[in-house]
C-alpha cells in the first residue's frame, strides 16, 4: 500500500503524518505537493493538520480549492482511502467531501491536550480494529475544532452510521453531540480533529493512533487480496 501525505502551504503536521505511516506500517510513503494534479498511483491519501494558507478566509477554504483537492475527489470516487486530521479535515468540509463545517472553538480558545474518544462506529476502514464503545485518548491540538451541521443533515449521517468518534467525558470545542470524527456515506473519507498520527507510540502520552493506520492497512489488504507475509 503507497500512501501520500499532502503538503500544501503552512501545513505542521505532516512530518508527523510522514512518520507515522513510517514507523507504523513499513510501507512506501511520500510528501505531496499541492500542485499535484494526479494522485493515480497512491491508494491512501492523507490531508494533515497545520495552518494550511494561513487559514486565510476560513480553516481549510484555501487549500479546499487547491489543484491537488481534484485529484483527491477523483480518488474518493475510485473508492480510495482519505483520511484529514485536523486542518485536513477542515479541507474536506470546504472541499465538500465531507458533510458539515469546523467553526471556532466555543471558547474561542486554542486547545491543545489529549482526550477522550467514543469510537462510535468501528465498521468503517479506519476503525476495525478497535471495538465499538471503545474509549481511546488521542491528542488534540486546534482552535477551530467545532463540529457543526443541520439537524436534517446530523438525522441523516445519524441514520448512515457516519460518526464516527465522539469526545467522552467532556467536549473540548463545543462540536454538536460532542462529535469529534466522521465520514461520508461511501465510507472511504475520514475526516477527525483529533491527531491519531501524534498518538502511535506510548513515549508520546498514547498508542491508541496506531490502530487506525493498522486497520486501514489491514483493509486495503483485504479489498486487495493481498496476503502478508514476514
Amino acid at each position: 500500500m503507497k500512501s501520500a501525505v499532502l503538503v500544501f502551504p503552512g501545513s505542521n503536521c505532516d512530518i508527523d503524518m510522514y512518520k507515522a505511516v513510517e514507523d507504523c506500517l513499513g510501507e512506501p510513503v511520500e510528501y505531496v505537493w499541492y500542485t499535484r494534479n494526479n494522485l493515480d498511483e497512491f491508494d491512501c491519501i492523507l490531508l494533515p493538520g497545520g495552518f494550511s494558507y494561513g487559514d486565510y478566509l476560513r480553516p481549510g477554504a484555501m487549500a479546499g480549492m487547491a489543484p491537488v483537492l481534484n485529484a483527491v475527489r477523483e480518488a474518493a470516487e475510485k473508492g480510495k482511502l482519505i483520511m484529514g486530521v485536523c486542518n485536513g479535515f477542515q479541507i474536506l468540509t470546504e472541499a465538500r467531501l465531507l458533510p458539515g463545517a469546523l467553526r471556532r472553538n466555543k471558547s474561542l480558545k486554542f486547545r491543545c491536550e489529549i482526550v477522550n474518544l467514543r469510537v462510535e462506529n468501528n465498521k468503517t476502514p479506519f476503525t476495525s480494529q478497535y471495538e465499538e464503545g471503545e474509549i481511546i485518548r488521542i491528542p488534540i491540538a486546534h482552535g477551530d475544532g467545532n463540529y457543526y451541521c443541520d439537524e436534517e443533515t446530523l438525522r441523516e449521517m445519524k441514520a448512515n452510521h457516519q460518526v464516527v468518534f465522539r469526545y467522552n467525558g467532556g467536549n473540548p470545542n463545543g462540536s454538536i453531540e460532542n462529535i469529534a470524527g466522521v465520514i461520508n456515506k461511501a465510507g472511504n473519507v475520514l475526516g477527525m480533529m483529533p491527531h491519531p498520527e501524534r498518538a502511535v507510540h506510548e513515549w508520546l502520552g498514547s498508542a491508541d493512533g496506531k490502530r487506525m493506520f493498522t486497520s486501514i492497512l489491514q483493509s486495503w489488504r483485504e479489498k486487495n487480496g493481498v496476503t502478508y507475509r514476514t
